[in-house]
């Protein structure tokens, strides 16, 4: 067991996708656990398909393609806002117009680069951890930081701001900046996971781990220390899994932190199907006998 364990730490690359795998699996869990407080998952999504384009044009100008996914990140949440604040369309209508929007820029863009520089961008899509380089190490390292340090200095506001929004404006919290904040630690965030899980894919690391630490725990800030516990067993677990078989890695930490979600749904103490079952029916059981009974 523990050969199996070592051997793949002898190589380079595999001690610097698993410097990435902790830090990504420990910041998409607590920043997630926000959005799935504010039932706004449909956010992280519209986000990391936003990024498409400032990848592109990043690449195509020279530039940090970590800086500019980030520009494209925020630019997405200020349009959304700004749809939703001009006019009387909902927020999550605004999240799908620009996701599609974004993310269709963002394939034209790419495919016209690959075909003129014969470069292959497409492994932003899915994530590629095993071929992660010395720098995108220091800058997701760099990124991880300056994430975990926002949200341990505005907790208290942030949860506020959570779960009572307009309680936080009533109390003179400034909501509209906690509100900016969070979308630039969700766009932080997505950008530090795009070469592990890709930008279709990191919904799922942002979203799950939270989802099920709160099957299991009852307050937040339990919610985002065993989700990142859990962003963290996953990530390696996936790591190691694309090693020894030879599977992409982005899905198959995906798959892992899936596996393990459906796991906690059935057994949970506290929300399991299975304690549910005996005490309760499920709806569609319910209404099933009933209409039998006729």
């Amino acid at each position: 067991m523990l050969e199996l364990l070592w051997e793949p730490l002898q190589y380079g690359f595999m001690q610097r996708s698993l410097v990435v795998a902790v830090l990504v699996g420990i910041i998409c869990a607590v920043v997630g656990s926000y959005l799935m407080v504010r039932r706004l998952a449909m956010l992280g999504d519209a986000i990391s398909h936003s990024l498409l384009p400032g990848l592109a044009i990043a690449f195509a100008l020279g530039m940090n393609l970590y800086i500019g996914a980030f520009i494209a990140g925020v630019l997405s949440t200020v349009i959304i806002a700004w749809i939703q604040t001009r006019s009387p369309i909902k927020e999550d209508a605004a999240m799908g117009i620009v996701l599609s929007s974004f993310f269709a820029l963002g394939i034209t863009l790419i495919t016209v680069i690959q075909r003129d520089n014969k470069i292959d961008l497409n492994h932003f899509l899915f994530g590629n951890i095993l071929g992660v380089s010395s720098g995108e190490v220091r800058d997701t390292a760099i990124i991880a930081v300056v994430v975990l340090v926002t949200v341990v200095l505005l907790y208290k506001e942030l949860l506020f701001y959570s779960f009572d929004p307009l309680g936080a404006q009533a109390a003179g919290l400034p909501v509209n900046l906690l509100n900016f904040g969070q979308m630039i630690l969700i766009a932080l965030t997505v950008v530090a996971s795009m070469k592990s899980v890709g930008v279709v894919l990191v919904l799922a690391m942002l979203i799950t781990p939270g989802a099920i630490a709160y099957l299991l725990v009852p307050r937040l800030h339990q919610v985002m220390l065993l989700g990142a516990l859990l962003g963290m067993v996953a990530s390696v677990a996936g790591l190691y899994l694309s090693y020894y078989y030879n599977i992409p890695s982005g899905p198959a930490i995906v798959l892992v932190i899936s596996g393990l979600f459906f796991l906690t749904l059935v057994f949970s103490p506290r929300y399991g199907i299975l304690k549910r079952s005996r005490s309760t029916p499920l709806p569609l059981w319910r209404d099933l006998q009933s209409w039998l009974r006729r």
